[in-house]
């Protein structure tokens, strides 16, 4: 498997020729960084009992920062999955390791509104898709093949609109730019807050329609060097303001 550094310099080589993955008006509006790890003291289990709660976290400071989006959660430690029991199995088969909750964040989390289009930063095949749908889980999914310098590698799109897999194929090609999906509501997109979760992967091994976006501590590093900081496709994280 490539590595992580060798990765980003392919990645870097192209890097300012991504389309943007949703639409974003720097001269006009604003995105704020979000924090929902332990270290923020105003986030609390009270804050994700409920998805109504969550929706009610989200959106209050998203209309007191004056922001389009709340974007952040790369290898971010987060309690929160706690809400469902999806995220207390192991990710292995092995029945030797110890359980332990899957809390790492694997993507990047961009927090908007719901219908909210969703385009394809590259040229791309659609590798497969799939309604993902157990409470907490990414709800309707689709992920990408891409390749650079003969090299594949993927990017996953989760929490989106059930109406987008009733388009896509798999094989299906998907040109750079291209409207290919929408932030679902919480009732397609595993209960959640309209948003929209973008991963990248190296390896994606016999994966289809769904890779884990959650990991358990013990087994961060090897999964945050096959899944990359997505933000060296978004690009976003230069436009975040407090």
């Amino acid at each position: 498997m490539i590595s992580t550094k060798d990765f980003s310099l392919i990645l870097k080589k192209i890097s300012g020729t991504f389309s943007p993955v949703v639409p974003f008006y720097p001269k006009t509006e604003k995105i704020t960084s979000l924090d929902l790890s332990p270290a923020n003291l105003f986030f609390s289990a009270l804050n994700y009992e409920s998805t109504p709660a969550l929706s009610d976290f989200i959106t209050e400071i998203r209309m007191a920062k004056g922001a389009r989006y709340l974007v952040g959660g790369y290898g971010e430690t987060r309690n929160m999955y706690r809400r469902s029991q999806l995220f207390d199995k192991n990710l292995t088969t092995d029945t030797n390791v110890i359980e332990e909750p899957r809390n790492i964040h694997l993507g990047i989390d961009i927090w908007g509104d719901e219908d909210t289009p969703v385009f394809a930063p590259m040229g791309g095949m659609v590798h497969s898709f799939a309604n993902n749908n157990n409470f907490g889980d990414y709800g309707a999914t689709i992920i990408l093949q891409h390749q650079i310098d003969m090299f594949n590698f993927y990017t996953l799109y989760g929490h989106l609109a059930l109406k987008d897999l009733a388009k896509v194929r798999s094989g299906q090609f998907i040109t750079r730019g291209q409207n290919f999906a929408h932030f679902g509501k919480p009732t397609e997109n595993g209960n959640w807050p309209p948003h929209l979760h973008f991963q990248l992967i190296i390896d994606i091994g016999n994966a289809v329609g769904d890779y884990p976006g959650v990991c358990k501590k013990s087994e961060a590093l090897k999964f945050l060097e096959n899944c990359p900081d997505p933000d060296s496709i978004l690009n976003l994280s230069g436009y975040i303001s407090q």
